[in-house]
């Protein structure tokens, strides 16, 4: 029997201050009911408002409409229907793996990586911004069990700041320094830059995270994938240095990536499940990632579901580095929808039980 969708609608949740996640629940006419997440922080009003009119064109329409919707938009140039429509594609695997009974790494053609490794993303819950604050996150990120972390340090920088902006620079290496300190030489650190840097305060952090054997510095400048300029003046610098760069979480389609690939200026990029176009198109950027020699990691900071289907997605690919997971913002993401997330051991977690995505509101 052909089933068709009958209902496609969001589900925001407020997290706190700074964080709610949005969900898109799509319900077929053989009454299964699908999550995905489409979370841009701060956008959850506009992101429900804007579902309406994007998913009209599948209501009554085979669950087959909603393939054809992300080829169709793969030219999109906007984040937040991209969103959308991945959360709708996520939201079709889940519904799938009910129906079938099996969990979507099956559907895919069943898992390579038994245990998904992990590093904890300690920016969101790291309230207490001062350079104390940062290094007693991360060490209670290390007492939890992980052995890599990700912090963000550059708060209220802009590339074209003046002293002010030295200031803010200066504050941000010492959070890196403090924090390096706190977890010790046998702990991983990423710096995620959020594109704040100039070029010359990139080159600056590049020489400081070879000297701390950072693992990687993330996203130093606002990105474009048509002009990768100022990336590729890094280039020899970080080379010679052992430095990784690591970049392109923002992109909405293949061909976002493919230009980055082409340019040689990321050692490793970072594809998100809510924007890319969802989870077959992800696992086509991992494949031209592995094609190219580039590393893979999923960018995954956000609410449970997005962890969900991003866990399945990394079940996958045997060229994996790790998952990203936003550590301790708040018991919500497990308590959703208890024993849907996989609890974290020692920086891994195990694949995700039940049928689809295993998860419900």
């Amino acid at each position: 029997m052909q089933t068709s969708i009958v209902e496609i609608k969001p589900l925001v949740v407020k997290v706190s201050e700074k964080t709610d996640w949005t969900f898109v629940e799509v319900e077929t006419s053989d009454g299964i009911t699908g999550y995905g997440e489409a979370t841009i922080f701060g956008q959850g009003d506009r992101i429900s408002e804007s579902i309406p009119s994007i998913a009209q064109s599948l209501i009554g329409k085979s669950e087959s409409a909603i393939g054809s919707m992300v080829s169709e938009t793969s030219e999109e140039r906007e984040r937040l229907p991209r969103a959308v429509v991945s959360a709708i594609e996520q939201a079709n695997w889940d519904i799938r793996g009910k129906r079938d009974g099996k969990p979507v790494y099956d559907l895919l053609g069943g898992a390579t990586n038994k245990q998904i490794p992990l590093y904890a993303n300690i920016n969101r819950r790291t309230t207490d911004r001062s350079v104390d604050g940062f290094a007693a996150s991360a060490r209670d990120a290390i007492e939890a069990g992980f052995n890599m972390i990700k912090i963000a340090p550059f708060d209220g920088l802009q590339p074209d700041m003046g002293s002010e902006g030295d200031d803010l620079f200066v504050t941000g290496m010492q959070r890196i320094e403090e924090s390096c300190a706190a977890v010790g030489d046998d702990v991983q650190v990423m710096v995620d830059c959020h594109w704040r840097l100039n070029i010359s305060q990139a080159k600056e952090l590049i020489r400081e995270a070879a000297a701390l054997d950072l693992y990687w510095v993330e996203c130093p400048f606002p990105e474009d994938p048509n002009d990768c300029y100022d990336l590729t003046l890094l280039r020899d610098l970080k080379d010679s240095l052992g430095v990784r760069l690591a970049g392109a979480e923002m992109g909405i389609n293949y061909e976002y990536f493919e230009k980055f690939v082409a340019a040689k200026v990321y050692d490793v990029i970072m594809p998100d499940v809510k924007y890319c176009g969802g989870i077959q198109e992800m696992l086509r950027i991992a494949e031209l990632a592995s094609e190219n020699d580039i590393g893979f990691s999923p960018h995954n900071p956000s609410g449970p579901v997005c962890h969900i289907a991003s866990l399945h997605v990394a079940a996958m690919l045997p060229n994996l580095l790790f998952l990203e997971h936003q550590f301790d913002e708040s018991p919500l993401f497990m308590d959703l929808c208890p024993g849907s997330v996989p609890m974290i051991e020692n920086g891994f977690s195990p694949l995700p039980g039940g049928d689809g995505f295993g998860f419900s509101l």
